[in-house]
């Protein structure tokens, strides 16, 4: 294999592509890779990964990058629920390519990879799309990817349920799967900073639940109150009332929020259409 290593360049890039996905939805597809990166395939159709095999000092403890990968894409696997899920794999796999062009060593010894989620993110679209792998799969697996480390963020600052909000907006339809990676990254050893990470999450996660419930709840409301909608109306509680709040309440759910003159305008002619 490593004397025919080379050849491999003379494949089609889909049929590499194809390759690659049987070897990602294995079982065990760390063993797979390894043999890639051992005998020199993985040099011509997947570079990025053994470009991970140095070690990088951090937080006084040299940490293999090429086996932080491996060990992220196992323990990702390992929270799947609804069988292999290739673009969170990808994800795995691809999270921290970007870290040997962002190694920096500062005055102190200590390495950093500041950005390296915003490389890595140009670095996986440029590879996916090198392997013709389908557009929205290279889509989904970017953004995760840049979206990696921003958990980071809830740690170090106290996150406004807006910034909540704006998480939750960024990643959309991927909320899920950033969920897992998230988690999947953590590979320290230091029980007491993993316990750490798990109930920070945990919280940010419940926070999550909490927000939708509660931005739910207030989608449901119309924009006028009852006692706003009795006085524009000259009405008092009763039947026209129920309908008038059912009207805005269907409203609002149809076109967003609207402010109080636009929600008053539009309550008007509803009561006019009704006059008629």
């Amino acid at each position: 294999m490593s004397a025919m290593a080379r050849h491999v360049t003379e494949i089609p890039a889909e049929q590499v592509r194809e390759e690659l996905t049987a070897l990602l939805l294995a079982t065990r597809p760390g063993t797979g890779l390894r043999l890639l990166v051992d005998t020199g395939l993985a040099e011509h159709v997947l570079p990025e990964l053994p470009a991970l095999r140095f070690e990088s000092a951090g937080h006084h403890r040299h940490k293999d990058i090429y086996e932080h990968t491996l060990t992220v894409l196992d323990q990702a696997i390992a929270l799947e629920t609804e069988g292999p899920d290739l673009t969170l794999r990808w994800a795995a796999l691809l999270h921290d390519i970007g870290t040997p062009r962002t190694r920096r060593t500062g005055r102190n010894g200590q390495v950093s990879f500041h950005h390296h989620e915003v490389v890595g993110a140009k670095m996986a679209r440029k590879r996916l799309r090198f392997l013709a792998c389908p557009e929205q799969l290279v889509a989904d697996v970017v953004r995760l990817v840049e979206l990696h480390l921003r958990f980071h963020g809830y740690i170090d600052e106290k996150w406004t349920d807006p910034a909540v909000r704006r998480y939750v907006r960024d990643a959309g339809p991927l909320l899920g799967r950033l969920h897992k990676l998230i988690r999947a990254d953590c590979t320290t050893r230091d029980r007491r900073k993993a316990h750490a990470l798990a109930r920070a999450y945990d919280s940010l996660e419940e926070r999550i639940e909490r927000l939708a419930v509660e931005d739910a709840r207030q989608a449901a409301r119309p924009d006028l109150n009852g006692h706003q909608i009795m006085e524009i109306l000259g009405i008092r509680p009763g039947a026209e009332l129920g309908r008038a709040y059912e009207y805005l309440r269907n409203l609002r759910i149809e076109k967003g929020p609207m402010d109080f003159e636009t929600a008053r305008d539009a309550l008007l002619e509803w009561r006019a259409r009704q006059a008629h």
